[in-house]
């Protein structure tokens, strides 16, 4: 079995995150991003924003070979036939021969999971990306990926986890089987900013409430893709990466769980945990 930790080696446990960014907005926001020190970067096809994540980079002094890059492949996209011509699509849109992760962005209701994952393994043996995840996949479903590849072929589950989040049932279930997990929405649309226990946390450590939820993501050993487009918070995000929470804060963090679920579309979503 491959340990958390080293599949931790493997995705970096901090990026950009770039839902719902795009044009000039996602160009600016990349580029400051790589300014200030971030080397991973995290898209999509349905984002509609890869050929300008593409064009920030291309600009930047950034080296490539610096860099993590990740998209993840569109329900649309799932089938056998359909997959890699889709990620060549995303290659050329963000001007390179390859991703460092590529995932499965929802799980299919038509294609079986299968052969999304067979395609995946093929990409990857072509060179098309280094390694291959999925995302927003409940306990089931990691199941049949570890039946399909192997637990050891399932770089991460990038889900919603937030402190008011935790989804314990699926991350202690990937964590029993090797899968590192990365966390995006970790700060709730921004609802937990005026959390009073992050908020008292925060005052004690000299941070904010949004770096302290960062820090207690990494700290889980979990990665985490926060965006921003303002370069102040862009820096503020980084530097949580050099917060070190206590075990008491942690304790009061993981009281914070609500099931808060922000993000479950129709017909997309599996059957929570």
């Amino acid at each position: 079995m491959t340990s958390t930790a080293s599949l931790a080696s493997v995705v970096p446990a901090f990026g950009l995150g770039t839902f719902r960014l795009k044009d000039e907005v996602v160009r600016h926001s990349v580029g400051q991003a790589l300014e200030v020190g971030y080397r991973a970067i995290d898209t999509a096809q349905i984002y509609g924003n890869e050929a300008d994540v593409g064009a920030a980079i291309a600009a930047s002094a950034v080296p490539r070979d610096q860099l993590f890059l990740t998209t993840k492949i569109w329900t649309e996209n799932l089938s056998a036939d359909a997959l890699i011509p889709s990620l060549e699509r995303s290659l050329e849109a963000l001007r390179t021969d390859h991703v460092e992760l590529t995932l499965i962005h929802w799980p299919s209701r038509s294609v079986p999971l299968e052969d999304s994952l067979g395609a995946l393994m093929r990409a990857r043996e072509q060179g098309l990306t280094r390694h291959i995840g999925v995302s927003n996949f409940n306990i089931a479903l990691l199941q049949q990926s570890i039946a399909a590849v192997g637990a050891a072929n399932i770089a991460t589950n990038q889900i919603e986890l937030s402190p008011y989040l935790q989804n314990r049932a699926v991350t202690d279930f990937a964590r029993q089987q090797g899968i590192h997990t990365t966390s995006y929405m970790t700060l709730g649309y921004g609802r937990l900013l005026a959390d009073p226990v992050l908020a008292d946390i925060a005052a004690a450590r000299g941070a904010t409430p949004a770096q302290v939820a960062l820090a207690w993501t990494m700290a889980m050993g979990y990665a985490v893709i926060p965006s921003s487009t303002r370069r102040a918070h862009l820096q503020a995000n980084l530097d949580s990466c050099q917060l070190v929470l206590g075990a008491e804060d942690m304790q009061r963090i993981a009281a914070l769980e609500r099931g808060d679920r922000q993000v479950s579309p129709d017909g997309l979503a599996p059957a929570w945990d």
